[in-house]
């Protein structure tokens, strides 16, 4: 096997061949064998023309014609065979190459890759994460502390309403202490307490009092 190897591709001693320099060699030596081919091929047509030529009238030169013709096409099964041969070595060493060509950029890749994790250490960069992540809560808790109203407190709103209706059933009686203006003229104020009939006649009272100490003034 080795001393055909070295015959195809003029190998000397031990020397072995590069896999581009044995991809060429089977290249060209699959292009010499298809232009052996063709060149079979015409000589079988020659051959055939020969016993046609040659007939019943000479049968031994048909014969020779035809036995010829029967090596050369045992010649061309044979090359047939080789160029398969030929065909599949090529691939192999194509991909063989092409396989040494990933295995080596996966081997520069791992080494990049050790060199890139060599200062890393798996629970520096899980302490690293936990840092994060307590970092990003007392963000959180910050953010919520600012964004919060200072001194503001819930208040009931019921409370509220409740506080305003009284703040205005006491105007409401202000205004009827003053004015004298009867609860049942006011609209919507039909349902508030009555005002206490000695709070009205005291301030008729204060009013005639003050009329009185008005006129002794004037004259």
């Amino acid at each position: 096997m080795t001393s055909t190897l070295a015959r195809i591709f003029g190998m000397k001693g031990e020397t072995q061949p590069s896999p581009q320099f044995a991809i060429q060699k089977l290249i060209d030596t699959a292009e010499m064998l298809e232009k052996k081919t063709e060149f079979i091929e015409k000589k079988i047509e020659i051959e055939i023309a020969t016993a046609k030529k040659c007939g019943m009238k000479n049968k031994r030169g048909a014969l020779n014609a035809l036995k010829r013709k029967k090596r050369l096409e045992t010649q061309l099964t044979q090359i047939d065979g080789t160029l398969s041969i030929i065909e599949f070595q090529r691939e192999a060493l194509e991909n063989a190459q092409s396989n040494a060509e990933v295995l080596k950029i996966m081997s520069l890749a791992a080494k990049a890759l050790k060199h890139a994790q060599q200062n890393l250490d798996v629970d520096d960069v899980y302490r690293t994460m936990d840092d994060i992540q307590e970092q990003r809560d007392i963000a959180d808790e910050i953010t919520k502390a600012i964004s919060q109203p200072v001194g503001f407190q819930d208040v009931d709103e019921d409370e509220l309403l409740q506080e305003l209706e009284e703040l205005q059933q006491e105007d409401v009686v202000k205004e009827l202490i003053e004015g004298g203006t009867p609860s049942h003229q006011l609209p919507g104020l039909e349902n508030l307490p009555e005002v206490p009939t000695g709070i009205q006649k005291q301030k008729v009272q204060d009013d005639d009092e003050d009329m009185r100490m008005l006129a002794e003034w004037a004259f």
